[in-house]
């Protein structure tokens, strides 16, 4: 059975573009590349040419001669007469390229010969990927698959794009979810956890309705990335790699969730493991979510390069890797035990990853205030919470409410609670965090969009467009504000002014055009506030 991806209105896309490159699809081993190609593929050309370097070692000499589109497709004739290159109408398929990365010096002369399109696949393994993002510079498009997301593994139970839509509608609108759509969406995604998203471990589930035979699955992914290690790692690295790698749930079911190099093994040191780090993390085995030094904006070098928690690439891989008892108790009762925290964290870090946000966490020095991720908009930091409990999310409201971190006006707690929000947090179902970047083009404009407002950082208008008032927190009773409210406070273009404290000095500054519903009494009235 085919697994409807997202790849594939992607694929299409790359296909109407008259203009297009050669293709590279990199991921890691086993999401479903080569099955996700041979698909459009063969609903796509007249004749398909495919060269499997791993399986084929004999078509690693068509280069022997040069790069040349046309010397390339002579030595693939003389190897096989019988594959057909048709001007216009073929599809040359390099798969498994990280086993002969000098195929892509040749996408150049495809690009500039136009007759025939190309598209490579290969497994971010170690430095494999470094090596062919060097050549054709220019002359190519990259395009990174992971595992299916919760959206793609509702496609595979049977769901519509019109669910689909209607929970975005509900976020959107601030509505809570029914009871009946709580249950069956909580269920849903709670087999999602157990099962993760690697394709053949969901087809299994798909064709059987059952877990039978999941776990097995599952535990030979593991043992085939192992074996990866083994294979693409180089000399002391190799054991270095699957110490790292065999710690991650260990570590994960930790209080303090950091990852420990002196855990490892006796007398490990970051220094010596720092590039088994960034192997695991370039192979797509695993996310790295990294340390902020300060909840500031901008993120990108704002990070404790020795600070860094490891997640799993795909959840269910670390479901796999937990011991007998836990993972049975898992899927019969549905009970996470000692890893509940650890499974919450880990299915929002890989959904936040798949929807394109790098990672990042904050941990104060000699305090309790910690924030489990963080992800911006345009003008904003915006932290988000993963709550196992029910709980008042209290580092998130310290973040909100100081003067300290005059980028953090908002955030965004996700449980197993309903849609609500109080006091600046608006609160959503674990389930929906695929839904929080999803593109806002799709919806008229002027739609006052949660996803377009907190994360995308769109310019929206909440006019006209029927805002219903939130739930409280975890779905109970009726919100102090507004949804209305909230968004004009997002949006509104009237400049205030508000104290902001950082290092001891004390100044007034411009917030952005932001106002909150309700502002503090040590707020000076706009009309009467001077710059210094």
């Amino acid at each position: 059975m085919y697994l409807k991806r997202k790849a594939d209105a992607y694929l299409n896309a790359w296909k109407s573009d008259p203009n297009r490159s050669p293709l590279i699809i990199k991921g890691p081993r086993q999401v479903g590349k080569t099955e996700t190609i041979d698909y459009f593929a063969a609903h796509n050309y007249r004749s398909v040419v495919e060269i499997n370097f791993v399986e084929e070692p004999k078509y690693r000499a068509i280069t022997a001669d040069g790069y040349g589109a046309n010397t390339i497709v002579r030595n693939i004739s003389l190897i096989d007469p019988a594959k057909k290159f048709i001007p216009g109408d073929t599809l040359i398929f390099f798969d498994e390229i990280q086993a002969h990365p000098d195929i892509a010096t040749a996408l150049k002369f495809f690009k500039i010969d136009g007759k025939y399109d190309v598209i490579c696949s290969g497994s971010m393994l170690g430095i494999s990927y470094k090596q062919i993002e060097s050549n054709s510079v220019g002359y190519k498009t990259d395009y990174e698959m992971r595992s299916l997301d919760f959206e793609e593994f509702l496609w595979a139970r049977g769901y519509d794009e019109a669910v689909i839509e209607s929970m975005f509608t509900h976020l959107c609108d601030a509505t809570p979810f029914s009871e009946v759509e709580m249950n069956v969406f909580s269920t849903a995604f709670m087999d999602y956890c157990v099962l993760g998203g690697m394709p053949a471990v969901v087809a299994s589930h798909i064709r059987t309705g059952t877990f039978e035979g999941t776990l097995q699955l599952q535990r030979q992914l593991i043992l085939d990335y192992q074996e990866d290690i083994r294979k693409y790692a180089q000399g002391l690295d190799q054991a270095r790699i699957l110490n790292v790698f065999n710690h991650i749930p260990v570590q994960l079911a930790k209080e303090n969730k950091k990852f420990q190099i002196s855990k490892v093994a006796s007398g490990a040191r970051f220094k010596d493991y720092r590039g088994c780090v960034e192997w695991l993390e370039t192979s797509g085995m695993v996310n790295i979510c990294r340390c902020m030094s300060y909840p500031e904006l901008p993120l990108k070098g704002n990070y404790d390069e020795n600070k860094f928690k490891i997640y799993f690439g795909d959840t269910g891989l670390f479901v796999a890797m937990l011991d007998d008892e836990a993972s049975d108790d898992l899927r019969a009762n549905r009970n996470l035990g000692v890893y509940k925290g650890a499974m919450y964290e880990s299915i929002v870090s890989e959904a936040l990853q798949k929807s394109g946000y790098d990672l990042y966490y904050y941990k104060k020095e000699d305090s309790t205030l910690e924030q489990d991720f963080f992800v911006r908009t345009r003008e904003w930091l915006v932290p988000v919470e993963v709550k196992s409990k029910k709980g008042t999310a209290k580092s998130m409201r310290t973040l909100i409410a100081s003067d300290s971190y005059p980028e953090i006006q908002f955030g965004v707690k996700l449980s197993a609670g309903n849609i609500g929000s109080s006091e600046h947090v608006f609160t959503a179902p674990y389930f929906t965090t695929f839904l929080l970047r999803r593109p806002p083009a799709r919806y008229e404009r002027g739609a006052g969009s949660l996803c377009s407002t907190i994360l995308s950082g769109q310019p929206y208008s909440s006019a006209g467009t029927g805002l219903a008032r939130a739930g409280m927190e975890d779905g109970g009773g009726m919100a102090s504000f507004s949804w209305e409210v909230t968004v004009s406070w997002y949006l509104s273009l009237t400049p205030i002014w508000r104290p902001r404290s950082r290092n001891g000095s004390r100044r007034w500054w411009v917030a952005s055009r932001r106002r909150k519903p309700n502002p503090s009494p040590d707020w000076p009235d706009p009309s009467t506030a001077s710059r210094l």
